[in-house]
């Protein structure tokens, strides 16, 4: 049995076949239809394997469709329907400055405008008990507003919907009967069913924002797979880690933006178990942006909230809050594509604009004349002219040269073209140790013990300085590490996370109601997750829980070993808690009460089984193919590098730096002082020493 997998990223789409063996290709991203590039690439893979799709049985699709969506405002038209008195809440947000003494500083912009910001006379208390019931006569006349006005997307958010979501379901029934058939309406009851108005209405905002698009290009992914004959499983990429069917895929697009980053960490997840690694960071690097991820035992760290589209380069508060469950990520706008310039104070910056795959970086030949990350390493020989991206186009180092002399050089008064390319790299990897620093302190974690694990096309060419600045001594570059996502969503599992808020201090939890809210997350997680298993299929369920001290405003997620049923239950949750906010904040108050806020619920089928680990064969020395020229700004001039070809190193291979490690898909790159041995599983694990 064969099945695909295929990630499309701002600059490449990648492809991935796994059959007996792995089989990956890289493509240029199609950007006005994705869809295109990834037939096409699909195509060009099962061709050069002697396959056809009538012999794949799933096909497994991640992409940031919907996060460019949001990001560039390419969405549907939208309206949102709320509460009388409350349609300002999009644009009041969180009442504060996210950065206090900016005084340039740009708040986000709604995704719907004022004016289409409408509202309904009706009313629930905080209880769920109505006050005010809407009337057909306001619907008459929202929806020939509606109408009137175009609009392609509807969003309904109403207070208290978290108690009783009943206002919002008759509202989008009425809508429903008198609004074209192509208008879309989400509810807030069913996108985002948990406190914190502002939170939810921004969620079904962007889910509705993005509903229209996704599912038309889902759709026609999924139909040009049937016409060209597949009949397996077309299955989505979530931003949680789990995979989804198509039709909920379409419902709740907004649950795919973080979806080929999530592949990265499902990488992760797998290299953390076959090497034995209990402490992990996963670090993603693309072509326009990268993503980190800290792994604990196997186990990637997630939240149920997160930002996209945000207007203030990494600024925390500048985006759009969408709550919906993901990995915990931390994405930096660097990628192998993003732009060197100078900004307006005359210093040397890089990114967050990418060149993407439309013109792409100056050495690609199509067009692009900007300086990126790419064109530096081609400048300082990392990269090497032929073989790039499989061999499907090779290099410019003269047009590279050209755009890293002209823009950055040349204004900045350097002498060198070589440290100039120095600097874009070094002001880049910078800004990835710097996002991995805080994120760390931030979870109250110490970065010093963890593995750092590279992926991505860019990423193992990086991944050795940015361990170095955070103080690891460990790197770890998976087999297949340049299609790194692609190859994360074959290994991950089908799955479906719900959450309901409870809002109650645990002393007073009312446990027949909680057992009995319990099941129903269950049931619901089960009818999304059950129809994507074969039948008779194990579902497997898992619990956590969202706690904070009474009177404060941000809760703690705890993983719970059982569903809560009694009061021991509640005891060990409550003694979880305690253990968790120490480690985080490095004290706890066991003498407050504590408020349990929340309730999450995950389904999820089995994982596809692992490949076995041959053993350990014996250690061998490896030399290079060849050596060639790359500049050291340790050395301030070029040095002899080692260059190996990856798939000519067998199991157990050793070798020192200084090296580059060429694969079809990336390269690896280590300067003198660290080590490289290829493990069993065909990891590359790479050690600092001494010198370094």
């Amino acid at each position: 049995m064969y099945r695909l997998s295929v990630d499309i990223g701002g600059t490449f789409t990648d492809v991935v076949l796994e059959g007996p063996t792995i089989a990956s290709l890289k493509t240029l991203t199609t950007p006005d239809a994705p869809e295109i590039g990834a037939m096409t690439g699909i195509a060009e893979l099962l061709d050069s394997e002697g396959l056809r799709l009538t012999d794949v049985s799933a096909v497994i699709h991640g992409t940031t469709l919907a996060t460019n969506a949001l990001i560039e405002r390419r969405g549907a038209k939208t309206a949102f329907i709320t509460t009388e008195g409350f349609r300002d809440i999009l644009e009041m947000a969180y009442e504060k400055r996210f950065d206090q003494y900016d005084t340039d500083l740009q708040l986000p912009v709604p995704l719907v405008p004022r004016d289409l910001r409408l509202t309904v006379r009706e009313r629930m208390d905080a209880a769920g008990a109505p006050l005010i019931a809407p009337s057909q006569a306001q619907m008459d006349a929202l929806a020939s507003r509606l109408i009137a006005e175009g609009v392609e997307a509807v969003a309904i958010g109403f207070l208290h919907v978290c108690a009783n979501p009943a206002h919002e379901l008759l509202v989008a029934q009425w809508l429903r009967a008198r609004l074209p058939e192509h208008v879309t309406i989400c509810l807030s009851s069913e996108v985002s069913p948990e406190i914190r108005e502002y939170e939810r209405f921004s969620t079904v905002c962007a889910n509705a924002y993005v509903r229209p698009l996704m599912s038309r290009y889902l759709h026609r992914f999924a139909s040009g797979l049937r016409g060209q004959g597949f009949a397996g499983e077309f299955l989505l990429m979530l931003s949680g880690g789990g995979l989804t069917t198509l039709e909920q895929a379409a419902k709740t697009p907004i649950r795919l933006v973080e979806s080929g980053p999530a592949g990265g960490v499902a990488l992760g997840v797998r290299v953390s178990r076959e090497t034995g690694c209990e402490r992990l960071l996963a670090f993603d690097m693309g072509g326009t942006t990268a993503k980190i991820c800290f792994l604990e035992h196997g186990v990637p760290a997630t939240a149920r909230r997160f930002e996209v589209a945000r207007a203030w380069r990494d600024m925390k508060g500048s985006g759009l809050p969408v709550r919906v469950p993901t990995t915990e990520l931390v994405e930096i706008g660097a990628g192998g594509g993003s732009i060197a310039r100078r900004d307006d104070m005359g210093r040397l910056a890089v990114g967050p604009k990418s060149a993407s795959s439309v013109p792409g970086p100056a050495s690609y030949g199509r067009g692009g004349t900007a300086p990126t990350i790419t064109d530096a390493n081609v400048v300082l020989g990392k990269l090497r002219p032929e073989g790039f991206a499989g061999g499907s186009f090779a290099l410019r180092p003269d047009l590279a040269a050209q755009a890293v002399e002209r823009d950055v050089a040349a204004p900045l008064g350097l002498s060198s073209t070589a440290w100039a390319a120095a600097g874009i790299v070094e002001i880049g990897e910078e800004a990835m140790a710097n996002a991995a620093r805080v994120h760390a302190i931030e979870q109250g974690k110490d970065v010093t013990r963890y593995h750092l694990m590279a992926s991505g096309g860019a990423g193992p060419l990086h991944a050795v300085r940015i361990a170095e600045k955070l103080g690891i001594t460990r790197v770890i570059i998976p087999a297949d590490a340049g299609v790194g996502s692609a190859v994360g969503f074959l290994s991950a599992p089908v799955a479906y996370e719900v959450a309901r808020t409870v809002l109650t201090l645990t002393e007073r939890v009312d446990l027949p109601a909680l057992a009995a809210l319990q099941d129903a997350m269950a049931q619901e997680a089960t009818g999304v997750v059950g129809p994507a298993l074969a039948p008779g299929a194990p579902v497997h369920i898992s619990l956590a829980a969202e706690l904070q001290y009474q009177g404060q405003g941000h809760a703690v997620r705890v993983p719970l070993a059982s569903p809560l049923r009694s009061g021991e239950d509640i005891a060990r949750m409550t003694a979880a808690f305690h253990a968790a906010y120490r480690t985080i904040y490095g004290t706890d108050m066991p003498a407050n009460p504590v408020e349990l806020v929340a309730l999450s619920l995950t389904a999820q089928g089995d994982a596809p089984p692992m490949r076995a680990v041959p053993p350990a064969p014996p250690a061998r020395r490896a030399g290079p193919a060849a050596h060639v020229q790359v500049f050291d700004p340790a050395v301030g001039a070029d040095v002899a590098f080692g260059l190996h070809a990856r798939d000519a190193l067998p199991a157990g291979a050793r070798f020192d730096g200084p090296f580059l490690v060429q694969e079809a898909q990336t390269t690896t790159y280590a300067p003198a002082g660290w080590s490289a041995e290829v493990h069993p599983a065909g990891h590359l694990i790479l050690t600092r020493g001494e010198r370094a």
